[in-house]
Parts: structure tokens; sequence; C-alpha cells
């Protein structure tokens, strides 16, 4: 049962006979906050100076720099750490003259960074805030490395979603689009950290050996339920949940969640019963905690995309999208600081990526909408045409080929050396595809305008004949006269079982740009509460290319632990410097 609080805090308990059903995805659930009253002296089961909600990138991000700084960090976790992180490719999104840039002979500057990340990710952030994200990019990498992170590649940067073992510098995100090459000089700046398979979990490692050789505690399996306020309504701590170590409880809890990631991307529907079952765990079960932060709260529990309720609220059109990330992404820590005033925002921002490369080939096809017409670069980093096809042609669309190019793109696939989870779903589009000796035969088989494809085709080739710009701007080099029948339409839909559509959540919690302190509706800083990572508006909150989400979390991570130290040995916080744009 749950344990008994501590008695001098006044709660309001929910008894277990009426807990809410658990949600169908397994959802944490977030109560109001827990309000002191003047005078009140509770006790507590932990303290610390700096308290961390989750363990992922951003998380460990700031317990080290609040470490660093000399105050003494705690970091709690529902999980056994590394989140998100730990699950992705490892890529840290950087430039501006790094070694290995350097090594390649890419003169990349931080303004040349920020002229091309300000076409990317727009108003997410204030032009000050980027520019010093480009400046910091550079020592963002070394820090890295001083830990144990290693980023070297002895393969020049390719074009690629994902680059094989071996190839730790790449053009990972547009840099190379004539559009963007125009504003700002083409450099690779995905730094893909060592690793086998996706290095997400080795950068983990490096930064959680970090954590221990600076004897940060971490509670393991122990989630943060509500805020504690005093009277002058600072916070001051979390109440939390979680097991005992070791405990037959616990073991199951692990169990249940290490299944339901193991089976997550072929059935989601039987990983959602899994989260479920081990969030009644969490809610009937776990010991009841108070843990008082003497200097302030880091929220760091990732977004939004496992939180069915949230996604069909904010994101409505993402709602048949894979849901990429880990199972702690479940908006908890949004719904914890909007719980004592903070203003959630950038919400309907979700990264969906549709990535038709490799095979390279493939690009050189045309992407069409159930309308028979071009709508994007298919150029482009993934994200951009998944969004473009989710916001504006109701995630559905089609990559159509012909004979020659179709051919040239297996055999291409069969040899070259790329991911499985590259080669095998673009063979099975392929091989899946719809065909059509001419376009109005393939356009009735897949239910669009046979006129309509048939001038989309006409136009494509005739333009490339006749030395004319492509209409969208691809690169020549990326282009096919797609003339040669039959003709091949690859579904590559939001819905296709064939070709799943990832997504990640963008948006966060408002915060003030220098520290990361979370903004109030007239926004001033909440006192005492720090949000990091996709908990948070940051550099990445409007678009993202890859390894951008990662470099963000790291740097808000770094700037949030650094000034919630600094602000409680100083006694007080500073002044608002400035808000992260809505």
């Amino acid at each position: 049962m749950r344990g008994p609080p501590p008695p001098a805090i006044a709660l309001r308990p929910v008894p277990d006979s009426s807990l809410p059903p658990p949600a169908a995805d397994g959802t944490l659930p977030i109560d109001g906050p827990i309000d002191l009253a003047a005078g009140e002296r509770p006790t507590f089961d932990r303290e610390c100076d700096v308290l961390v909600v989750g363990l992922g990138a951003a998380g460990a991000a700031a317990a080290i720099a609040a470490r660093e700084a000399g105050a003494d960090v705690l970091v709690i976790d529902r999980f056994h750490g590394g989140g998100a992180t730990a699950r992705s490719g490892g890529v840290v999104y950087a430039g501006g003259g790094t070694r290995q840039q350097r090594h390649f002979g890419y003169a990349d500057t931080p303004d040349a960074m920020f002229r091309y990340l300000r076409n990317e990710t727009g108003d997410a952030v204030s032009h000050e805030q980027l520019q010093r994200f480009c400046q910091d990019s550079r020592g963002l990498i070394e820090w890295l490395e001083s830990i144990g992170a290693c980023f070297d590649s002895t393969v020049p940067p390719p074009k690629t979603s994902y680059p094989p073992d071996g190839t730790y510098l790449y053009y990972s995100g547009n840099e190379p689009v004539p559009a963007f090459a125009a504003q700002a000089e083409p450099a690779p700046r995905g730094h893909r950290a060592q690793g086998t398979w996706m290095s997400g979990r080795n950068l983990f490692e490096h930064l959680r050996k970090r954590m221990d050789a600076l004897g940060i505690p971490v509670i393991p399996q122990t989630s943060a339920r509500r805020l504690l306020r005093d009277a002058d309504g600072r916070v001051i701590g979390v109440e939390a949940g979680g097991f005992k170590a070791g405990s037959a409880i616990a073991r199951h809890h692990d169990k249940l969640i290490a299944r339901a990631e193991n089976v997550h991307n072929l059935f989601p529907g039987w990983a959602d019963r899994l989260r479920a079952k081990a969030r009644l765990l969490e809610t009937s079960v776990a010991d009841v905690r108070h843990i008082r932060a003497r200097h302030g709260v880091v929220l760091a529990t990732g977004g939004f995309i496992f939180n069915r309720d949230m996604v069909q609220r904010f994101a409505p059109k993402y709602e048949k999208t894979l849901r990429l990330g880990a199972t702690g992404c479940d908006g908890s820590g949004i719904r914890l600081g909007a719980s004592v005033g903070g203003v959630p925002a950038r919400m309907d921002k979700v990264s969906a990526w549709r990535f038709i490369n490799p095979p390279q080939n493939l690009p050189r096809g045309i992407v069409v909408d159930d309308q028979g017409r071009r709508f994007c670069n298919e150029q482009v980093y993934g994200a951009r045409l998944g969004v473009e096809m989710v916001e504006h042609h109701g995630g559905r669309a089609w990559l159509i080929l012909d004979a020659a190019l179709r051919r040239t793109a297996i055999r291409e696939c069969l040899r070259s050396k790329v991911w499985p989870f590259q080669k095998y779903p673009a063979l099975m589009l392929m091989w899946s595809a719809r065909r059509g000796r001419t376009p109005e035969e393939l356009a009735m088989k897949i239910g669009i305008p046979g006129d309509a494809l048939r001038a989309t085709l006409a136009r494509h080739a005739a333009d490339l004949r006749g030395g004319e710009p492509d209409e969208l701007g691809k690169a020549d080099d990326l282009r096919a006269p797609l003339d040669t029948a039959p003709f091949y339409a690859l579904d590559i839909a939001v819905t296709s079982r064939t070709f799943p559509c990832p997504a990640i959540t963008l948006g966060g919690l408002r915060v003030e740009e220098r520290s990361n302190r979370v903004l109030d509706a007239a926004d001033q800083p909440i006192a005492g509460l720090y949000a990091v990572g996709r908990t948070a508006i940051g550099i990445a909150s409007n678009h993202y290319v890859s390894g951008l989400s990662l470099a963000d979390c790291l740097w808000s991570g770094r700037r949030a632990g650094a000034h919630a130290a600094a602000a409680g040995l100083a006694g007080s916080a500073t002044t608002s410097i400035g808000a992260s744009t809505t």
C-alpha cells in the first residue's frame, strides 16, 4: 500500500480505492501543488540544494553543472535514467569550427551556423539566444570530449538520415539544400558520438560516468507527483512516489517497462497495456516521499509524445504517427510546471520524420499529394517533408518513381552500406509500390486525378530537359526525368504500415532564456523552478534537424544547473532577463 507522508505536511491524499483507472497509454498522473502555511516547518525524507527531476541528457547536464558549481545535487528518475537520449542516435548538432569540421577542411563559423539555424528555427528563441547557442557550440563538443565522448570520423561527411558506424560527422539537416545554402555556407554539423548502432546510449553513459565521478546520487524508480511551495510561492521541493530498491514490486515494474520499450515499435498497443500496468503500480503501491530543494527544482522529463490526451488536445494532426522516444516522455514535467502557474507554449509543434534518404536515389523521384501535385523539395531533411505533409496535406503523400529510377534505387539499396532500419523499409516500399503503365493508370490505382499526375510528371521532365531550375528548388544532381514506363507510387503517408512516420513533440514550458527559470503568465520567473530540454521552450521548439534537440538539452541543462547553484549560493534569484517567445 501507499506509504504514509511525513505528519507535518498537510496533504490531500487520494485513497487507493478511489484511484482513477490507469490511462490507456500508462501516463503518470500529476496533482496540484502542496502549499505550506506560513511558519510551517515540515519534515522531509531527503534534502539537497538542487533537485533534478528526470535523467536524460538535459537532466544529467543540469546535475553535473550544479555539482561543479558547488551545490549538493540529487536526481530522481521514474525509471533508471537515459530517457529518450539513450534511445536516440546520439547526434549533437554543433558547429562554428569544431575540431572535427576543421579536420575535413570546413571553415565553419558561429555566424554561418547562426544564419543557417535562423532559417530553421524561426522565432523559437530570440536572435540573441540563438547567437549565444552558436557561439557556445564548439565549447559544448569540447566539454563532451572532456568527459570521454568521441566524435572523430575518418570518412568524409555524407548526407543521410543516419550515418553508418565509422562515420561520425555528417550533414544532419538542410545545409546543402540550395535555398538554405544561399543563406549560409554549408557545413556538416551532425556530430554523432562514437558507438555501435544507435549511439545515444554511449553518449548518456559518458554523462552518467561524470555524475558518478562527482558523487551525484540518483534515486531510480521515483517520480515527482506534486511540487511543494512555501508561503511566498517559491518551489521548495517535490512530493514523489517510488519503490524500495530491489523489492519484488520494483523488479516487476522494471520488467513491465523493459518489455514495453522493446515491443513498442512493432506492437504499440501491447506496449501501452504494459505501461498502464506499470503506472498502476506507481499510483497504488509506491511509497510517498518528500524531498526538499533549497536552491531549486529542475524539470527534465522530456516531451509529451507518449501522452495521448495531450497530443490529441494540442497536436491532433499527429495522433497517427509513431511515437518516438521513451515511456517517460508523457508531459509530466510540463504538467508539473503548469500546476504552479508555468505557461506551456508551442504545444502544436511536432517533428514528424518522413525520411526518403537513403537510398540516395529515392529523392530523385517526386512527392505528390492526393491532388497529384508536388508540394515539397524531396531533397530536404525528413522532418521538413513530414511536417509539410501532415500540416497541409492531411498526412497523405506518394513518392513517384519510374522504372529506371526504381531499378537504380533497389540496386543501390542492396549494395550500399546502410542500416537495416533504412534498407528494409525502403525495399518493402519499392516492392509493394503500386504500378501503372501510364501516369493515368497509376493515378487511378492510388485514387488521385490522372490528368494532374500526368501534368506534374510532364512539367518535371520538361524543366529538366530544358535546363530550367526545379520549381521547388531541388539540386540538379538530384533530378531525374521520370519518363520510363511503368511508373510506381510509394505510399509514404503517416498511416503507412510499411513505412511508419516517427514523431517527437517540441513544445514545452516558457522559460527565461539566460537561466531556464520557468515563467508565469506575467513573464515573471517562478522562484525555485527550472525547466530544460524538451520540457521547455528552446532552440528546437519550432523545427528540428537531427542533433538539434540533444544539443539544446545539453546546453539548457548546463545553464539551468549552474544558475540554480549560483542563485542559491547568492541567496536570491536575479531579475528577469528575457523570455522565450511563444
